[in-house]
C-alpha cells in the first residue's frame, strides 16, 4: 500500500534512494550551476516503482526547474514542458515582460507630468485663496460701513441691501471658482495616471490569459488512467507553480510508464529560504495549497495509506478543576482544542459529551493538536467573555515546557532572552507559518534555559504557531522543539507542553494558578 504522502515516515528504501540523490549532488562540481542553484534552497522527492515483473526500483524529481530546466538527466522530467524556447509560454510570457519597462517609464514620466500639474494647480488655488480672503476683507470693511451708516441714518438701505447681496453672491462664485479648480486638479491627475493604470490592467489580462492556457494544458493522469487538466482538478485558476512539485511529476511518470507507484518521500536540500524554516537533509510532507487537491485525483485508483493526523483516537481527557463556571483541562498530545475537518476528537467534543445539555463548553483559547497541557474553558457565556478580555490584556499567564534539538555548532544558546518575529501564514501551505518583518503581526516570547536541551517558554502574544517558529527559526533559537515535523524533525511526540496556567477567576476576582507537569 502506497504511503500517504501527507503523513509519513520515510520508508528505509527511500532513505536509501535519496542517500544515492545526496551523493550524486555532492559530487557535483562547486562551480556547477545545477549544484550552486540547488545548494540556495531545493526540494527533491523519491518515489519507490515497481514494474511488470516486480523490480523494484526508484524515480527521482525536484521541485520547479534548475536553472531554467525542467529536463536534466537522471530527474523526471516535467509534466508539461512549457520552457521550450520557442513555444507559445515562453513567446506571451516576453510579450508581458516586455511591458514592465514600459510601464515603468510611463509611471516615471507620469509622476512628473503629475507634480508639474500639481505645481501649477497650487499656484492658482493659491491666488484664489488669497483673492478669496482679501475679498471677505473688502465684505467685512463693507459691512462695517453699512452699519455706520443705519446708526446714521444716513444713505438708502435699498442700496445697501443690494451691495450685500451681492457680496455674498459674490464670494460663492469665487468659492465655486476654487472647487471648480480642485476638481479639474483631480480630474487631470485620473486622466494622467490613467495611461499606466491601462498598461498595469493589460499586462494582468495578458498574465491572466497566459495562466489559463497554461493550466487548461497542463494535464495529469491518475491511477485508474483517467486524465484531467489542472483547471478541471482544482475547479479554477490553480495557485502559480501547481504540478511542478516532486509528488505529481513522480506520479505522472509512473503512470507513463507502466510503473506501479509504492511509497515516496521529500528532502530538503540546502540553505531555508527567507522567512521560512526548512532543514537541510529533512524529509517533509506534500504542500496544501498547490499538491493537496492535485494528489487527491492522481492517487485514485491505487490503495494509499490513511492520513493518521485526520483519523479519530481515543484518549482521555483529564479534568485538572472545575466549577460552576470555568473548566481546566489537560490536554494530551495528538487532540485537537476544537472540532476540524476530520472526525478526529477533540476537547470541544469531549466535554459536550460531560454537558450535553448546555449551551457551553466555549472554547477560551487553543493549544496545537500536537501539544499537551493545561486548557481553560468556559462553562457560561459571562467567564467566557470574562477570560476572553483577560487574554485580549494579556493578563493571563502561560508557561510552556519544551525539548530542543541539539545546538548548531557555533552557535550557543543564551540561557534567556526575549525573541520577538513577527509571523503570517504561509498561504501556499497552511497551516506553517513564516517569518515576515513586512506583513506579519507582532509575536513575542520570553525564554530561560532549564539545562542544555530543557527550556521554559512566556508566550506573551498567542499566534499560531510561535513557540514552535521562534525556537526553530534561525533568527530566533534555530533549535526546532523536538518532534517537530513541520519545522524541525519527527519523533515519537512534539515535546512541547503547557505547564502552567494563571488567571483571575471570571467570578470571584480570585487569581487561580494551576500547574501540570509534561511526561517527558
Amino acid at each position: 500500500m502506497m504511503n500517504n504522502p501527507f503523513y509519513y515516515r520515510p520508508h528505509p528504501l527511500c532513505r536509501q534512494a535519496m542517500d544515492e540523490v545526496a551523493a550524486w549532488l555532492r559530487q557535483q562540481s562547486d562551480r556547477s550551476p545545477f549544484r550552486q542553484e540547488c545548494e540556495a534552497g531545493k526540494m527533491f522527492g523519491v518515489l519507490l516503482v515497481s514494474d511488470g515483473n516486480g523490480r523494484l526500483g526508484y524515480l527521482a524529481a525536484f521541485s520547479g526547474q534548475v536553472c531554467g530546466r525542467g529536463d536534466w538527466p537522471g530527474f523526471v522530467p516535467m509534466i508539461f514542458d512549457y520552457l521550450q524556447p520557442d513555444g507559445y509560454f515562453i513567446r506571451h510570457e516576453k510579450e508581458i515582460e516586455d511591458l514592465a519597462p514600459l510601464i515603468s517609464d510611463e509611471q516615471e514620466k507620469t509622476v512628473q507630468q503629475i507634480e508639474a500639474s500639481r505645481q501649477q494647480h497650487e499656484q492658482r488655488r493659491k491666488v484664489l485663496q488669497a483673492g478669496i480672503e482679501i475679498f471677505r476683507q473688502e465684505m467685512a470693511a463693507s459691512k462695517l460701513r453699512r452699519d455706520a451708516q443705519r446708526q446714521a441714518g444716513e444713505g438708502n438701505e435699498a442700496e445697501r441691501i443690494r451691495e450685500s447681496q451681492y457680496q455674498k453672491a459674490e464670494l460663492r462664485r469665487r468659492r465655486q471658482k476654487m472647487r471648480q479648480e480642485e476638481e479639474e486638479w483631480t480630474a487631470e491627475e485620473r486622466l494622467l495616471a490613467g495611461r499606466t493604470d491601462e498598461l498595469i490592467a493589460r499586462r494582468k489580462r495578458m498574465s491572466d490569459e497566459l495562466q489559463r492556457w497554461l493550466f487548461s494544458h497542463f494535464r495529469v493522469v491518475n491511477g485508474r488512467g483517467e486524465w484531467r487538466s489542472l483547471i478541471e482538478v482544482y475547479g479554477c485558476i490553480p495557485p502559480s507553480g501547481s504540478g511542478e512539485c516532486c509528488e505529481p511529476k513522480l506520479l505522472q511518470y509512473a503512470y507513463s510508464h507502466q510503473l506501479k507507484p509504492l511509497s515516496m518521500a521529500m528532502m530538503w536540500w540546502g540553505e531555508s529560504p527567507r522567512g521560512e524554516v526548512r532543514h537541510h537533509g529533512a524529509y517533509y510532507p506534500a504542500c496544501n495549497a498547490k499538491c493537496k487537491p492535485l494528489l487527491g485525483f492522481m492517487l485514485q485508483g491505487i490503495a494509499v495509506e490513511d492520513n493518521q493526523l485526520l483519523m479519530p483516537a481515543s484518549q482521555e481527557l483529564p479534568i485538572v478543576y472545575e466549577d460552576d463556571a470555568v473548566c481546566v483541562v489537560c490536554k494530551p498530545a495528538g487532540m485537537l482544542s476544537v472540532p476540524g475537518k476530520s472526525s478526529r476528537e477533540s476537547v470541544y467534543s469531549h466535554l459536550r459529551l460531560m454537558w450535553p445539555h448546555a449551551d457551553t463548553p466555549i472554547i477560551v483559547h487553543r493549544l496545537d493538536m500536537q501539544t499537551s497541557g493545561l486548557l481553560v474553558t468556559a462553562k457560561t457565556f459571562e467567564a467566557y467573555h470574562e477570560l476572553q478580555r483577560q487574554f485580549a490584556n494579556h493578563e493571563i499567564r502561560k508557561t510552556y515546557i519544551a525539548l530542543l534539538e541539539s545546538a548548531q555548532q557555533g552557535k550557543p544558546t543564551p540561557r534567556e532572552g526575549r525573541i520577538s518575529l513577527p509571523l503570517r501564514p504561509d498561504l501556499d501551505d497552511r497551516p506553517r507559518q513564516l517569518v515576515d518583518h513586512t506583513y506579519g503581526r507582532e509575536a513575542i516570547t520570553d525564554y530561560r534555559m532549564l539545562d542544555d536541551s530543557r527550556i521554559e517558554l512566556h508566550p506573551l502574544t498567542g499566534r499560531t504557531h510561535q513557540l514552535r517558529v521562534h525556537c526553530a527559526s534561525s533568527e530566533g533559537l534555530g533549535r526546532p522543539i523536538i518532534g517537530d515535523d513541520l519545522y524541525g524533525h519527527p519523533s515519537s511526540r512534539l515535546f512541547l507542553h503547557a505547564a502552567r496556567l494563571t488567571f483571575r477567576h471570571p467570578v470571584s476576582g480570585e487569581w487561580m494558578e494551576f500547574e501540570r507537569e509534561p511526561e517527558f
